[in-house]
Formats: C-alpha cells, sequence, structure tokens
C-alpha cells in the first residue's frame, strides 16, 4: 500500500505542473514545481569551469547527468518526466540535464519554459544539427520513427562536454518512480560501453531483414556474439568508453549500408542493435515495462500483459493517449497528452 500511495503522489504532483493554460494556438504555460533538496547523505558536488565543458559549464564527479530529447510537440512529456526525475531522487540538487533539441527549434522558447517551471534545476539545451542524420534515415514501419531527434542519442558523445563521463539516457515518454541515481550506478563491468534492459526471449531475428540473414558477409555480424534485443530508451552510457570506441561512426556506418541494402525495417534501434547486441551489460528490468508502446493496443491486452514485479518507469502511450499505471493497475489516461 506504502507504494501505491508513493506513486499516487507521484501523479498528483505532475497533474499539478502539467494543469496548463492555452494562450494561443500551440502555447502552453506550465507550473512551478517545488525545489527539491538534497538528503543528508547526499555526496558533495564540486562544480568546476574547464574550457572542454564551455558548452555545460558545470562539471562534476557526483552529480548525476541526465541525458533526453526536446521537442515543442513531446514538450508535456518531458515536463512530466523531468518532475519525475527530481520527485524521487534522494539528491535532486546534485542532478544536472542534457536537453537536446533540434537545431532548427525555438531552443529560447525550450530554455524558457524549463527555466520558469523548474527555476532551480541544472541544465543545459544542446542544438543537434540533424541535416546529415535526415538523410541516412530510412522509412519505416511507423512515420514516428522516421524524426531525426531520434537519432540525436547516438551523437551524445559529441554534444555534451567532455568532462561527462557517464550519463543516464531516458526517453521523453516516461516516468520514474526510482532513484535514479540507483540506475546510473548500474555496473558496466570492464568492456561494456552501455547498460539497458536487455530481453533474450524476443524474436532477434524479426528485427532485421531476409536479405540481411541470407547474406553471411552481415550476418556473420553476431558471430562469437548473444544478441538479443534492449530498449534503447533507457540506458546507462560511458562516453568515455564510446568516444575511445568511436562508436557515433560504426552506428552511422550501418545507417549508410541500409541506405545502400533494406536490412532492417524499424528505425534508429536495429544499428544499436548492430553495434552492441551481446556487448552490453543488463539493467535490472524493474526499470522497464516490456512488451507495450507507442503502437494502438487494446485494454484488454494491456490487462493482460504486465509484469507482476514492481514496475520503476510506467508511462505508455495507448493509442494516442497517455497511459499510467502501477503493476497491474491503470489509474491515469491523459487525453492527447502528447499530442
Amino acid at each position: 500500500m506504502t507504494g501505491v500511495m508513493e506513486f499516487l503522489k507521484c501523479l498528483f504532483s505532475i497533474a499539478l505542473i502539467l494543469s496548463i493554460t492555452e494562450a494561443n494556438a500551440g502555447n502552453f504555460h506550465f507550473r512551478e514545481a517545488p525545489k527539491f533538496y538534497n538528503s543528508p547523505k547526499c555526496p558533495s558536488v564540486h562544480y568546476t569551469t574547464t574550457p572542454a565543458a564551455s558548452s555545460a559549464k558545470i562539471c562534476s564527479d557526483n552529480a548525476v547527468h541526465v541525458a533526453m530529447t526536446l521537442d515543442a510537440s513531446y514538450l508535456r512529456g518531458s515536463m512530466a518526466a523531468i518532475l519525475s526525475v527530481l520527485q524521487h531522487s534522494s539528491c535532486p540538487e546534485n542532478m544536472i540535464f542534457h536537453f537536446v533539441a533540434s537545431a532548427a527549434a525555438d531552443t529560447s522558447h525550450l530554455n524558457l519554459t524549463i527555466a520558469n517551471s523548474f527555476p532551480y534545476l541544472q541544465f543545459n539545451i544542446y542544438p543537434f544539427d540533424d541535416s546529415p542524420v535526415a538523410g541516412l534515415i530510412s522509412t519505416s514501419i511507423r512515420a514516428a520513427l522516421d524524426c531525426p531527434l531520434n537519432y540525436a542519442r547516438n551523437y551524445l558523445a559529441d554534444l555534451l562536454p567532455k568532462c561527462v563521463q557517464k550519463v543516464v539516457y531516458l526517453d521523453s515518454d516516461l516516468v520514474l518512480v526510482d532513484d535514479i541515481s540507483n540506475l546510473a550506478a548500474t555496473p558496466l563491468g570492464n568492456e561494456a560501453v552501455l547498460a539497458a534492459p536487455e530481453y533474450c526471449n524476443a524474436n532477434f531475428t524479426s528485427y532485421f531483414t531476409p536479405t540481411f540473414w541470407s547474406n553471411p558477409s552481415l550476418s556473420l555480424t553476431f558471430a562469437n556474439r548473444k544478441p538479443c534485443y534492449f530498449n534503447t530508451g533507457v540506458m546507462v552510457v560511458d562516453l568515455e568508453r564510446w568516444r575511445a570506441g568511436d562508436y557515433t561512426t560504426k552506428i552511422v556506418e550501418w545507417m549508410e549500408l541500409q541506405k545502400r541494402v533494406r536490412i532492417y525495417e524499424l528505425g534508429s534501434l536495429p544499428p544499436f542493435l548492430l553495434v552492441f547486441a551481446g556487448n552490453i551489460a543488463p539493467v535490472d528490468h524493474q526499470w522497464n515495462q516490456h512488451g507495450l508502446g507507442a503502437s494502438c493496443i487494446g485494454v484488454e491486452r494491456v490487462n493482460r500483459g504486465f509484469d507482476s514485479m514492481l514496475t520503476d518507469l510506467a508511462l505508455w502511450m495507448l493509442c494516442g493517449h497517455l497511459m499510467i499505471y502501477y503493476k497491474r493497475h491503470i489509474l491515469l489516461i491523459l487525453e492527447n497528452f502528447c499530442n
């Protein structure tokens, strides 16, 4: 019952900040969030400004770095995600958010919106020039997957300051109901570049076309690996290892091949699988509800498909609506939340 009450408190807080007044078409005003304070056991954050960190200006070994994309069309989802992260963090004052927005976006408006609702938040917005990646995107099974901003996570190591060694990447359509520092502390071992929720029971073959599997020079990519599907919307990434291995280039090379030979049907996920599947560290499944997503699915299927465990990331799209749930119970559906 305590867990249920905590989750309901989270929903109530989110509902308050997402209470909006429409000033004119497309413009929304969000309420100001309360200030969240560190617990006594939080490590001290010593801020230093270095030339290498001129874009963010703040670096600290004890900070928890969170990266998300920011888009005016999905701003309400981002606001809910930010609030949920702060609300459940034991050290919210140690949080530093890194938002990536399209270079064509009105970043001054995005910056003002975030600053007004979260005046105590430490954050920076990085413009993402999506023109190079736009030419590499192949049409997929769903138009929403073709948005260039979906590919911004491929470039985090280039966009974020070099002093940021590790970052938690989160999709902007989720709500967190546990302390993100626990997620950030996921061990990566001696070699893994990233950690993510991994699902080895999923049909991995279906993520690539028959053309891919019938070509030995391509299918041998997974030789000496035990590849499994993993969710790229919840990742802990070692940016130092990413930069050292030049993994952005490796992902781009697969995207370039996809433009010449159709080897997958989905959007930004398959290149990640090609580069990392079988070589990642696992994230506890409690951080992700597997089997739901942006597809239009029925409530009957939702009720059948929930895991019995406590699910820590609990926000999903249901036929264009925002569905928030706790365990097997749908608690709230907000009409057209992200439309």
